[in-house]
């Protein structure tokens, strides 16, 4: 038989499951360089691009892994939003949430937990952009309002890792209460000598950086993090200016005052761990 009817007839053809070389999903590009990455690389590297050090946006669970010493404590993870003005855009607010609870694991957008970063005793709480953009309404005021009292009652210094759209428009006035309600907790902080170090991560935007996320005793951000109040094109579109380069990244913000550092990801436990023994010690 020829090599030609062979092939059309099948006869020895090799199963198409083995001929095929399975590397979906091993591998990803990078959004900054183009790099294609080794998965498995940019996880020992903490998500961080080992060519250009984009720093890819990763999950709560993560962060606390990745700053807390061994297995911690989580609070209040039972809250939920009652859905104080039945809202509804496209959907009701109740689905979104249930979908948002289904999809992430989580109440809310925010993560508060407690444990050892070097031997510390921390409290840590940690925002899901993932959950409707982390965006902030009253569960997520009120968990870091109790992760505040729980710093002040056990004098264990408070961290908190932004990573927000803002406050959320499906709870109105409610969620823009949680600006001054965690500012004026942070005032009893304060006031009690407990250092806070705000971590701002990319992005954190809106009420978030209009409250808690700028009020840190050290207030310290990712690399390329956008942080601001409005979007970039929204400036541009009311002030009919174009930006500088840069406008509203964590770079732009530590050169003209509005941040102490720009720390790199695989570098912010040992910082923050000097800066807690500065403070403490």
């Amino acid at each position: 038989m020829a090599w030609f009817t062979r092939q059309k007839s099948g006869a020895n053809a090799p199963d198409s499951e083995y001929r095929r070389v399975r590397t979906e999903g091993l591998w990803q590009k990078c959004e900054s360089c183009s790099q294609i990455i080794w998965k498995k690389a940019l996880e020992d590297n903490f998500q961080c691009c080992p060519k250009c050090g984009h720093h890819f946006r990763i999950d709560a669970r993560a962060r606390l892994a990745m700053l807390f010493d061994a297995e911690f404590q989580e609070h209040d993870a039972a809250l939920i939003s009652t859905d104080p003005l039945n809202f509804e855009d496209s959907k009701k607010y109740s689905a979104r949430l249930q979908a948002m609870q289904s999809a992430t694991k989580l109440s809310d957008a925010l993560i508060s937990a407690s444990g050892r970063l070097e031997a510390r005793q921390v409290n840590i709480c940690a925002m899901e952009l993932k959950f409707i953009g982390g965006s902030m309404g009253a569960v997520v005021g009120e968990k870091i309002t109790r992760a505040i009292e729980r710093s002040i009652a056990n004098r264990a210094p408070l961290i908190i890792i932004s990573a927000s759209g803002g406050a959320r428009m499906q709870e109105g006035a409610i969620s823009l209460m949680q600006l001054a309600k965690i500012s004026a907790a942070l005032m009893r902080l304060d006031d009690a000598k407990v250092p806070y170090v705000s971590v701002l991560t990319d992005p954190t935007t809106g009420g978030v950086t209009a409250s808690f996320a700028m009020l840190g005793d050290l207030n310290i951000a990712e690399p390329g993090a956008l942080i601001g109040f409005a979007g970039p094109r929204v400036i541009e579109q009311t002030i009919r200016q174009k930006l500088p380069h840069g406008f509203q990244r964590s770079e732009f913000l530590l050169e003209h005052g509005f941040l102490d550092a720009v720390v790199n990801r695989t570098e912010l436990k040992s910082y923050i761990a000097r800066a807690l023994k500065f403070f403490c010690d």
